[in-house]
């Protein structure tokens, strides 16, 4: 471990950075969301980030493919080899538009399959959650405006489950019965409610220790926060204990739990 982030996490944290300002615009006014083909919600911060993540991605990685949540769903979808880039430039469209705060700009890094980048952005909560394989996970504070000032950012570490039991991150708006069920074997404490990607950040930072999900999710959603959680020593597996992989045709994920050290 360096301990330093490399020059590609940097700059793909900026990139997430100022599409939290794209997004934060839209924050401000009044939110009308149109429904995809899948029934999810989808805003004009969504659209308006997320073509400027492409932008800016293709003029760091000139010829890498990007798999980008609003694309896909237009039908826009691109050939991917061994290196390609997930993105999701709205995580939480509906805590974005009730204006709960807990929505993120995710952009991740795929290498052979495996997360080997990842940033979250949480900008009305002011936070940034970045990882890389080689370097560890950082995580800091990063008011919208001006630019990211990386001196100021820490490492992070999951903790080992707490022998007095489990802090549980949970879903604000896709909890169900079958994680209920799953999370009976284990000594919980408390649980922690968050939306969006934050939950993987949660455990990534040793605020939290797992988090179950039976419900749907597709590689955009989880990519990001994967990177970050693997790259601060948690890791996030299917149920069955198999490893997690990106690149699946279609995109889709299987149900997973994420855990920290």
């Amino acid at each position: 471990m360096t301990n330093t982030a490399s020059p590609m996490l940097k700059a793909l944290a900026s990139i997430a950075y100022d599409a939290g300002a794209i997004v934060l615009a839209h924050y401000t006014d009044e939110i009308t969301a149109t429904r995809k083909q899948d029934n999810s919600p989808v805003t004009a911060a969504d659209v308006e980030a997320e073509r400027f993540i492409l932008k800016r991605l293709a003029q760091l990685a000139p010829g890498v493919p990007i798999v980008a949540e609003e694309e896909v769903a237009a039908g826009r979808i691109p050939k991917v080899g061994k290196r390609f880039f997930l993105v999701d430039p709205l995580d939480g469209t509906k805590e974005f538009v009730s204006k709960n705060g807990e929505f993120t700009v995710n952009i991740a890094e795929i290498v052979e399959g495996k997360p080997v980048r990842g940033v979250v952005y949480a900008p009305a909560k002011e936070r940034i959650f970045f990882g890389e394989t080689l370097s560890g996970a950082f995580a800091m504070t990063a008011a919208p405006g001006g630019a990211p000032d990386f001196a100021a950012a820490h490492a992070i570490e999951a903790r080992p489950a707490p022998k007095d039991g489990l802090t549980v991150a949970i879903s604000r708006t896709h909890n169900d019965k079958k994680s209920e069920e799953y999370l009976a074997a284990y000594p919980v404490k408390n649980f922690i409610v968050a939306g969006s990607s934050l939950k993987f950040c949660l455990i990534a930072a040793g605020e939290a220790d797992i988090y179950p999900r039976h419900g749907r999710t597709m590689e955009w959603d989880t990519a990001a926060g994967h990177a970050v959680l693997a790259a601060a020593g948690g890791s996030l597996t299917t149920m069955e204990g198999r490893p997690f992989m990106y690149g699946k045709a279609g995109f889709a994920n299987p149900h997973f739990v994420a855990r920290g050290a």
